[in-house]
């Protein structure tokens, strides 16, 4: 039962801070309208969040916009505060999400080995 709570946090806190991004309520330059929210790990205890964010457009920018994002962490979780009706709201660490690029490259890597090796 705890694991779907957890869970269920943490969607709920993806698609809240999705949102916040998606408004331009968080004014820190660094953080890009392009961002996205990849996934939420919610400590079984409650008191930590990991929020893992990418960026497909700028990889060079993810560490950047995860820096932004890790400034406005109190101002995120002050609005978490007002739509959530728990006890305590996990504190946020945000972490830059490379997979999705990773997987774009590797993907371009395969293709081009396929293309070799057919002619």
């Amino acid at each position: 039962m705890a694991e779907f709570r957890t869970e269920r946090l943490g969607q709920l806190i993806q698609e809240m801070i999705s949102a916040l991004v998606l408004e331009g309520a968080i004014k820190d330059p660094r953080v890009s309208p392009f961002v996205s929210i990849t996934r939420v790990n919610v400590s079984r205890d409650l008191s930590f969040a990991d929020v893992y964010v990418s960026n497909i457009r700028e990889n060079a920018n993810i560490e950047r916009c995860a820096e932004g994002l890790q400034s406005a962490a109190g101002f995120i979780q002050s609005q978490l505060g007002t739509a959530l009706r728990i006890r305590k709201i996990p504190r946020l660490r945000f972490h830059a999400d490379t997979s999705i690029r990773e997987g774009f490259d590797l993907v371009k890597k395969i293709e081009e080995l396929a293309a070799g090796t057919g002619s």
